[in-house]
């Protein structure tokens, strides 16, 4: 789903849209010249590695987004949730996309291996 940065108004813009069984809902909201708030919540389930054992499972997920997006580069280290599209266009799946590889990226262990207290790395 995209959106043109300026379609994008003072009154809140819902939005509801799911990728590859992640879904994200919530409002826009114009909050400057060149920025607009995302205030949403991600729900869902993606297939994730275990670290420890290596068996895929599903990871569920269910957060909140608060972003600031902008449609010109924005030079801060006041906000560092910053999505510039200087194109002019809000691309929603791409932030969905991001959030469900940042997930994915991240250290995982099953239900099996959450409790494992024997060492990880052994030597022979």
């Amino acid at each position: 789903m995209r959106i043109v940065f300026d379609k994008i108004g003072q009154s809140p813009k819902p939005f509801d849209l799911e990728v590859n069984g992640v879904a994200l809902q919530g409002v826009l909201i114009k909050s400057g010249y060149h920025r607009v708030r995302l205030e949403g919540e991600l729900k869902g389930a993606t297939e994730v590695a275990c670290d420890r054992c290596g068996e895929l499972y599903q990871y569920d997920m269910s957060d909140s987004l608060r972003f600031t997006l902008s449609d010109e580069v924005i030079e801060t280290e006041d906000d560092l949730d910053i999505i510039e599209f200087i194109d002019g266009v809000i691309d929603l799946e791409f932030i969905v996309q991001s959030e469900i590889s940042s997930i994915k990226n991240s250290y995982h262990n099953c239900k099996s291996c959450e409790d494992d207290t024997e060492e990880f790395e052994k030597e022979f």
